[in-house]
């Protein structure tokens, strides 16, 4: 993408209806606040999906599932411009974008708001030394927990066999269960309804030949 269109997509990004932007680093930051009500208009389960990119994950299953509430996180502004765009231009009304910092949940959602969490392709933070910025480091674990509601299913979906054999061993350490776990997604459980929804990334992955994971746990 050029620089231009770039620029142009954060300006739009400050006018969109349906995404919220904070800067994280604001001396007084907003205050927790109900979703479901204050900015739903209704009581239905909100689900995060984390990383969320260009929303497609989010749009695709708020498409599906017009009696929950779906908010896409990324801090990446002209990434969030394509799901809310799409968004709005199918007026889907279940669908928000959230423009923060992960770290930061805890700021934005009540305790016990959260139903379900998606993490679907982050960044595996490959080297040792960044391990704690893992989407599934017992660090975020611990963020998570302090927003889940009871039964809270957090979802992993990822082409890295680093990320998902990191996260399978975290929750033994944590002794989490797995509620589900595909070593090879496409290969085994290719017409799973919400596992077959495919990312921009997704896409070249398997254009690469490259075998998708899922695992599934509740926190």
């Amino acid at each position: 993408m050029s620089k231009k269109n770039k620029l142009k997509r954060y300006a739009d990004v400050e006018n969109l209806p349906n995404i919220l932007q904070f800067t994280d680093f604001q001396n007084d930051p907003p205050p927790k606040r109900e979703w479901a009500s204050a900015e739903f208009g209704n009581q239905n389960p909100i689900i995060l999906e984390l990383a969320c990119g260009k929303g497609h994950y989010t749009v695709e299953l708020a498409r599906r599932n017009p009696d929950k509430n779906f908010i896409g996180v990324d801090i990446k502004g002209s990434r969030l411009w394509v799901g809310a765009k799409t968004a709005l231009a199918e007026s889907l009304t279940n669908v928000r974008f959230l423009r923060v910092q992960i770290e930061h949940l805890q700021t934005y959602f009540a305790p016990g708001e959260i139903q379900e969490i998606w993490i679907t392709f982050p960044d595996p933070f490959p080297k040792h030394a960044r391990r704690k910025r893992r989407l599934t480091s017992p660090r975020f674990l611990s963020i998570y927990r302090d927003i889940a509601a009871p039964g809270c299913i957090v979802h992993l979906k990822t082409d890295s066999d680093l990320l998902y054999h990191y996260t399978l061993e975290t929750l033994r350490e944590q002794s989490i269960p797995a509620l589900r776990q595909i070593d090879d997604v496409h290969g085994t459980h290719p017409d799973d309804p919400q596992l077959s929804i495919l990312t921009d990334f997704e896409q070249r992955h398997l254009r690469d030949g490259r075998t998708i994971h899922y695992v599934c746990f509740s926190v």
